[in-house]
C-alpha cells in the first residue's frame, strides 16, 4: 500500500477553529458567573436586611406620624390680595407770583394743617404796586367828586335857564366816566392786595410735607414745574387692591348690603399688621387683560404706618362661618380623585376619607361636612401611610406622645423610638 500525504489546514479553517474556541470559553465563563450569583444572592439579601434592621429601617414597622385634632368654632373668611397705598390728595405747592424766596417756615417731613404758612416771597414789589393802585384810586375819586359838584351846579343853572342844556349833558357824561375810572382803580387795588397775599405761601391741604425742592434765596416763578414742596394727605389714606373677577359676585353681595366690610393691611412679609380700615368703593369695570377688578379701602392711619405708594398685603374680612369644623392645612392632600385626609382612630389605624374643603385662613381650612370635631388627622409622615394601615403616633397637637411600654420591641421600632426620644 502506498502512504497518502496529510493535507495541512488552510488559513480560513484555522481562523474558524479559533473563533469556535473563543465562543466556547465565553459560554463556559457566563455559565459559571450565573451559578455563582444564584448561590450568593440570598446571602446579600440577608445582609441588606440585617443592615436595615441595624439602622432602624424596618419596612414592616408602622409609619411614625404626627396628628392634629379637628376643632369646631367660628371661622372668619378672608380674601387675600396685593395692594398699593394711595394718598387721598397730593398737592405740589407752587408759587403764584415771581420773586425771591426770602423765608422757609416748614421742616421736611413735618405734618401741616390747611392754611399753615410754608414760605414767603419778597413782598416789597407787591407793596409798591398796591401803593400805586391806591394813589390812582384817590386821584380819580377826587376828580369824580369835583365833577359831581359841577354837575349839581350846572343843574341849578339849567333850571334858571342860565346855561345851555348841552353843557349839562356833557357834565353828566364826565361824572360817569370818572365813576368808571374809580371802579377800575378799586379793582387794581384789590388785585395788588391779592398779589401781595400770594407772597405768603400757605398749605392748601392738611397732610405731611415732603422734601424741599428749592432753598431760600432762590428766585421762584409761578411757571416752575417742580414747585416748592409736595404735600400728601395721610389721614385718612387709601389702599387700592385687585381681586379676581370670580370673587366679585360675593364681594358685591356684601357691599350692597350696606354693612361695613373690614380690610386689614399687612407689611410685605404678610406677618405684621399695619392698619385696619374698611372697603370704600368698587371699580365700575373689570380689566379684560388680567381678569381682575380694582377695589379701594380707606384707613384712618392714626399711627402713620402707611405711606403713599407703599406695597402691602391686604386681607378683606368678607364673612364669618359659625360653628364649622376646622382642620390644619397640612392635613389636606390631593390625588387623582380629589382632596382627602387620613383619620387616625383609637386603635392607631389610618383611614382615608374624601372631603370637600371650604375657605382657608391662617393655615386653617374650614370643612363644612364629612368631618367631626375631635377627630385626629395626620399632618406629618403620611408618605408611608395607606388606607387601613397601622401608624405610630409620635406627636399630637404639637406635643410629643410617649412610646408604649414593650419589653421586647422589634429592633427597627426600637430604633425609631430612640430617634423620637
Amino acid at each position: 500500500m502506498t502512504n497518502q500525504a496529510t493535507t495541512p489546514p488552510t488559513r480560513g479553517q484555522s481562523r474558524i477553529r479559533l473563533w469556535l474556541a473563543i465562543l466556547l470559553t465565553l459560554s463556559a465563563a457566563g455559565t459559571g458567573i450565573y451559578f455563582l450569583q444564584g448561590t450568593t444572592a440570598p446571602d446579600k439579601k440577608a445582609e441588606r436586611g440585617a443592615k436595615s434592621k441595624r439602622f432602624g429601617q424596618d419596612d414592616d414597622a408602622p409609619a411614625v406620624v404626627s396628628v392634629a385634632t379637628a376643632r369646631n368654632g367660628d371661622f372668619p373668611v378672608y380674601l387675600n390680595a396685593l395692594g398699593t397705598v394711595t394718598a387721598v390728595r397730593t398737592v405740589t405747592v407752587k408759587p403764584r407770583v415771581d420773586g425771591e424766596l426770602v423765608k422757609v417756615y416748614f421742616s421736611e417731613g413735618q405734618p401741616v394743617k390747611a392754611g399753615d404758612l410754608l414760605a414767603e416771597i419778597d413782598p416789597r414789589p407787591f407793596q409798591v404796586q398796591l401803593q400805586q393802585a391806591q394813589g390812582q384810586l384817590q386821584r380819580d375819586e377826587a376828580l369824580l367828586k369835583n365833577a359831581e359838584l359841577d354837575q349839581a351846579r350846572y343843574q341849578t343853572l339849567l333850571e334858571q335857564d342860565s346855561i345851555a342844556a348841552q353843557q349839562t349833558v356833557t357834565q353828566e357824561s364826565l361824572v360817569k366816566q370818572y365813576r368808571g375810572s374809580v371802579e377800575m382803580d378799586k379793582a387794581q387795588v384789590d388785585n395788588a392786595k391779592l398779589q401781595l397775599s400770594y407772597a405768603k405761601v400757605t398749605a392748601p391741604i392738611a397732610g405731611r410735607v415732603g422734601l424741599r425742592q428749592i432753598d431760600q434765596g432762590n428766585i421762584v416763578r409761578a411757571s416752575d414745574a417742580a414747585g416748592l414742596v409736595v404735600i400728601t394727605q395721610t389721614q385718612p389714606i387709601n389702599i387700592v387692591f385687585t381681586l379676581a373677577e370670580d370673587q366679585l359676585p360675593e364681594v358685591a353681595k356684601h357691599y350692597r348690603s350696606g354693612k361695613d366690610i373690614g380690610v386689614e393691611a399687612y407689611d410685605r412679609s404678610g406677618k405684621t399688621k399695619l392698619a385696619d380700615g374698611k372697603l370704600m368703593a368698587l371699580d365700575n369695570q373689570i380689566d379684560p387683560t388680567t381678569g381682575t377688578i380694582k377695589l379701594k379701602a380707606q384707613f384712618d392711619n392714626r399711627e402713620q404706618t402707611l405711606f403713599a405708594n407703599q406695597f402691602v398685603n391686604v386681607k378683606m374680612h368678607l364673612d364669618t362661618l359659625r360653628g364649622v369644623t376646622q382642620i390644619p392645612a397640612a392635613a389636606l392632600q390631593h390625588d387623582a380623585q380629589g382632596p382627602f385626609v387620613f383619620i387616625v382612630d383609637g386603635e392607631n389605624v389610618a383611614h382615608l376619607r374624601r372631603i370637600e374643603p371650604g375657605p382657608s385662613n391662617d393655615e386653617k381650612i374650614a370643612v363644612p361636612a364629612a368631618l367631626a370635631a375631635g377627630e385626629a388627622l395626620i399632618v406629618n409622615g403620611s408618605d408611608r401611610v395607606k388606607d387601613g394601615s397601622k401608624v405610630d403616633v409620635a406627636e399630637r397637637d404639637g406635643q410629643a406622645v410617649a412610646a408604649p411600654a414593650n419589653p421586647n420591641p422589634p429592633e427597627g421600632e426600637a430604633g425609631k423610638r430612640r430617634r423620637r426620644g
